[in-house]
């Protein structure tokens, strides 16, 4: 039986661009809800409205092949996890099968194969292995070091806001930019591995925003610079082409700064521009710091009642008030405080 990684897997889809210039959700497997076909059909390069990245893995039909209507091609496949790099190759071998059989019968069988066994093989087609795509890989391919030559000392405001579990919402025109920038940032909180925060190309869409207003924290890139004008969407603003972090004003109390938010700052800062270390080491200097941040919380933790922390135990500490601040919603965030 496969590892149970085979099972993040949850549909695969196919959209379709015919002679026509007509572009449809064609098929899917093994089941896709009409809402989530919409936003992947407004995502996809070959819609009229789209920005031309392939969001999703994309072929051009050359002759010979199978599909004699079909001029472009996307395959889609939703999943659990965040694996980029694993997920595009997989859907790669699939596209191939559907080039050359023009049925979506051999992609289907290839998806139960990964399902089933972790391994989809063909000669024609390449093979496809689970296991060679560790999460570990597609954590550490974003790179912070990347962000803190963009940010600086800045960066502190990214890392807190991910801290305390902020709304971020990064703008930038292009979805690369996007992309390649929010996939790092949930590194500076390594201790949660929790990727699930991040939602790298959103739109100003009523079913989306409704979607990003189920979480409690979150990064989400757009490239309509029209979500400036949207407050109600964030905690932190990243506008990448003019390297510009504002805070809202709502946010501006639990967002505070003081000794120790510099003290981690220097930490990020130092380490990301030693050109000997790698994004890795950084990341890992960044947990280093955290830990001890956490280890000190769980430790105030333990002298309350119920393991609990309330304000008046930090008071009680004497504590910076910049530091008392961060402490009191970060125990909220690591769900330590008594409510």
């Amino acid at each position: 039986m496969a590892a149970p990684e085979t099972q993040l897997m949850l549909s695969i889809g196919l959209i379709e661009k015919d002679v026509n210039a007509d572009t449809l959700w064609v098929w899917c497997y093994p089941s896709v809800s009409a809402e989530l076909r919409e936003v992947l059909l407004s995502k996809c390069c070959l819609t009229q409205d789209s920005q031309g990245l392939n969001t999703f893995v994309t072929f051009s039909v050359q002759e010979p092949s199978a599909l004699k209507k079909v001029t472009h091609f996307s395959l889609v496949v939703t999943a659990k996890d965040f694996n980029p790099e694993k997920y595009a190759a997989f859907s790669r071998v699939l596209c191939r099968m559907y080039i050359k059989h023009g049925s979506p019968v051999k992609m289907v069988e290839g998806y139960i194969a990964v399902l089933t066994k972790g391994i989809c093989q063909s000669d024609e087609n390449g093979s496809f292995l689970i296991k060679d795509y560790d999460v570990r890989k597609a954590y550490l391919a974003g790179s912070v070091k990347d962000v803190v030559s963009q940010f600086g000392m800045e960066t502190i405001i990214l890392y807190t806001a991910l801290m305390l579990k902020k709304r971020i919402v990064v703008h930038h025109p292009r979805i690369e930019a996007l992309l390649e920038f929010t996939r790092a940032l949930p590194a500076l909180t390594w201790h949660r591995k929790d990727w699930s925060i991040l939602h790298p190309y959103v739109h100003l869409a009523d079913s989306e925003l409704e979607n990003l207003r189920t979480c409690t924290g979150y990064v989400a890139g757009f490239v309509d610079p029209q979500v400036s004008n949207r407050p109600d969407l964030f905690d932190v603003y990243v506008n990448l082409p003019d390297t510009e972090i504002t805070v809202s004003q709502s946010a501006k109390e639990a967002m505070a700064m003081g000794k120790l938010h510099k003290d981690i700052g220097l930490v990020i800062v130092q380490s990301a521009e030693d050109a000997d270390r790698t994004d890795g080491q950084v990341i890992k200097d960044i947990s280093i710091k955290t830990r001890e941040i956490l280890a000190n919380l769980a430790s105030l933790a333990e002298d309350c009642e119920n393991s609990k922390i309330t304000l008046e135990t930090l008071k009680q500490r004497h504590f910076p008030p910049a530091t008392e601040n961060f402490l009191f919603h970060l125990a909220a965030a690591e769900q330590l405080l008594k409510i």
